[in-house]
C-alpha cells in the first residue's frame, strides 16, 4: 500500500530531472569555439600540459581530511548539549571517539599519511 506512493515520487522525479535536462538543451544558447574548451586556471594560461596524473596518495589525504573533518562536525551539536544528555552519551562520545582515533592509528600504519 505505501509503495504506490514511493513509485509515483520517483516517477515524478525522474520526469521532471528529464524534463528540465531537455528543455534546457532546447533554449539554451549554442557556442562553440577554441577559447571555450580552454582549460581554466584562475584567468591565467596554464604552464605545462594541462592533463596530468596526480598520485593517488593526494586523493587519499584528501578523503581522510573529509572523513575525519566530517567526525569533527558529529562532535559540535553534541558538545551544545552536552549538560543535558548525561553520562551515557559521554561513554557513547568516548567510544566514537576510540573509533575515530583507532581509524586514524590504521591510516597511519598503513602509510596514508605520508606525504611523498
Amino acid at each position: 500500500m505505501g509503495y504506490e506512493a514511493i513509485l509515483v515520487f520517483l516517477l515524478a522525479g525522474v520526469v521532471l530531472v528529464a524534463g528540465a535536462n531537455a528543455l534546457s538543451g532546447l533554449i539554451s544558447h549554442k557556442s562553440d569555439n577554441a577559447q571555450k574548451r580552454d582549460p581554466y586556471e584562475c584567468g591565467m594560461e596554464t604552464i605545462g600540459p594541462t592533463w596530468i596524473q596526480f598520485k593517488v596518495g593526494y586523493y587519499l589525504f584528501a578523503i581522510l581530511f573529509l572523513i575525519f573533518d566530517v567526525e569533527v562536525a558529529f562532535l559540535i551539536p553534541w558538545a551544545v548539549v552536552f549538560k543535558e544528555i548525561g553520562t551515557i552519551a559521554l561513554i557513547e562520545i568516548i567510544v566514537f571517539l576510540v573509533i575515530l582515533g583507532l581509524g586514524l592509528l590504521y591510516a597511519y600504519k598503513k602509510g596514508a599519511l605520508r606525504w611523498e
